[in-house]
């Protein structure tokens, strides 16, 4: 069986060994670090496919080889491979001569019926997930699409359903564990017989490539562009460098003089990922203790003011029978992160008018059942005040837009935005592809698809990512008023309130009375960074216009 440097990118053509965890002649098990391979974007160790004995090294490290070359061959139990000396052997080139390898005439069986399941890519940016539940246990029989364990990332919570009909036979991640994409979390065993393992015969001199994760598999550094250029006599000094490693020192604006300060644990004293990541760990601290040092001897309490008594934090407080600590889970940990990023991002700036929904309001008490028996879809307020945001949004396209540093990028199509609430505390914003292709009835099935499909964990990574405005109905449990925070890299969003009567005062024929009327607080939170007064404020009176102006031909 040949092991072949593995395509870790689209655009890498080559890559480096930099470290043997086995030597010839070494039993590999199925899973088993091999070697560790360096490429401009990425360090990854690579696993055996299956078990075996390292027959032959045909590439040292810090050799550099292009993807696809024989780096080494692994022997199966019972079958002999003469040890080569390929250095250069792109495997499957047209070009390139084959190789002969004797084999004993034993026939050897390997499984062909356990299924690797795998942590699957959510999107685009998405490198890890949480396993948050498992569904089911090892021995338990499955069917195919039925769901073994759900999964929570930075974009979307979901459930993982089984790809074939088998018996569970291994949990490898357990709940609330973390994870790279494409690392194996479970293994199913396919076979018909209850858990038993199928075997085939190999047959004589075939030769199997062994399994390499895929490029989706690894999580792929994007800040290579501005990789540190170390001198000759640098890296002489400092010694080997991976890409990687290289990377996140230029993204931590780690100094050469610090990379010489740092102790490599990998080999020959290189300096490993770990090694780089627990240094700038150890450098924040280090700066918070400094700066904090410094306040307390420079910037004394004046003798006026009391001074403060300490309070210590919950986390350092021993927690007594009135006090339940619950960890946040991975949703509600990305929401939090995600908040304080868009404060720390756009200037908010809010404002608020209410809006007259009497027309609204007795057309859908009206039509509701009708609409309900001919569409099979429930009218709300929801729906027309989409429809009346998306006609604002192409009146007022800046509204629709982004920031990209000193440029702004003005969408000419409208994905719209609908946060839902999950539960037990989550919150979630899946959009409308194109929204302004739709109809009021359009924009209500629409909504009503991404609800359902929300809470019961049926979203796509497509549905959550693309946004270009969003609209957030805190009025659905009776709030009245609120100042949203916008979702990025959005830069306005709409908040909603509660439909209350209220009396107000109106104009009868020339004279001025009191009235019953349904009304709805609305509010627009936006990016002063683009977005000023003038136009926010024009915007959100499009909106008002548009709903109290309602006919039922523009349905």
């Amino acid at each position: 069986m040949e092991i072949v440097m593995p395509k870790m990118g689209e655009s890498v053509s080559e890559g480096t060994i930099i470290k043997w965890h086995k030597k010839v002649g070494d039993k590999v098990k199925r899973d088993e670090i091999i070697f560790e391979i360096s490429t401009d974007k990425v360090d990854t160790e690579i696993p055996a496919s299956t078990d075996g004995i390292l027959a032959s090294i045909n590439v040292k490290e810090g050799e550099t080889v292009e993807v696809g070359t024989v780096v080494a061959t692994l022997s199966l139990d019972g079958e002999t491979i003469a040890q080569t000396n390929i250095s250069s052997q792109k495997l499957h080139h047209e070009d390139s001569p084959k190789i002969e390898q004797p084999v004993n005439k034993t026939d050897n069986t390997i499984s062909n019926s356990i299924i690797d399941i795998a942590m699957p890519k959510m999107g685009e940016s998405v490198m890890e997930g949480t396993v948050i539940k498992w569904n089911k246990k090892v021995g338990d029989h499955i069917n195919k699409d039925e769901v073994i364990f759900e999964i929570s990332t930075d974009k979307v919570d979901t459930e993982i359903p089984s790809p074939e009909e088998g018996v569970l036979t291994e949990i490898l991640v357990k709940e609330q564990e973390t994870v790279s994409v494409g690392t194996v979390v479970a293994r199913l065993n396919s076979s018909s017989s209850s858990g038993l393992r199928l075997t085939e015969t190999v047959s004589q001199g075939s030769k199997e490539q062994i399994s390499i994760p895929s490029e989706e598999s690894f999580q792929m550094h994007n800040s290579f562009q501005s990789t540190i250029q170390l001198t000759e006599e640098t890296n002489e000094e400092i010694g080997f460098l991976s890409p990687l490693v290289l990377s996140i020192a230029s993204k931590e604006n780690v100094t050469q003089s610090e990379l010489k300060k740092i102790k490599g644990t990998g080999h020959e004293g290189r300096i490993t990922k770990k090694d780089i990541l627990a240094f700038i760990q150890s450098r924040k601290t280090s700066s918070v203790h400094h700066v904090t040092h410094e306040l307390k001897t420079e910037l004394p309490i004046p003798s006026a003011m009391p001074a403060p008594s300490f309070v210590p934090s919950i986390s350092n407080q021993s927690f007594g029978d009135g006090i339940e600590k619950i960890p946040m889970d991975n949703i509600r940990q990305k929401i939090m992160q995600h908040m304080v990023s868009s404060r720390d991002t756009s200037v908010h700036v809010s404002a608020m008018l209410e809006v007259d929904m009497t027309k609204i309001h007795n057309f859908i008490q009206k039509n509701k059942d009708e609409y309900q028996k001919r569409d099979g879809v429930k009218l709300t307020y929801m729906a027309f005040i989409a429809n009346a945001c998306v006609r604002a949004l192409t009146a007022y396209p800046f509204v629709n837009s982004s920031i990209d540093g000193s440029n702004i990028l003005k969408k000419k199509f409208v994905n719209l935005g609908i946060a839902v609430a999950i539960e037990p505390n989550g919150l979630i914003v899946p959009n409308i592809k194109g929204a302004e292709n739709l109809n009021t009835i359009g924009l209500a099935k629409a909504i009503s698809d991404l609800a359902f499909r929300s809470r019961n964990k049926k979203l796509t990574p497509d549905d959550i990512s693309g946004g270009t405005f969003t609209i957030t109905n805190y009025g659905v449990f009776g709030t009245i008023f609120g100042t949203p925070i916008i979702n990025q890299p959005e830069v306005a969003i709409i908040g909603v309130g509660a439909v209350i009567k209220k009396p107000v005062v109106i104009e009868v024929d020339g004279m001025d009375t009191i009235a019953i009327k349904p009304i709805m607080s609305l509010t627009i939170s936006h990016d002063h960074r683009i977005i000023d007064g003038m136009l926010g404020g024009m915007f959100l009176k499009f909106i008002k216009d548009t709903l109290e102006n309602f006919e039922s031909s523009n349905l």
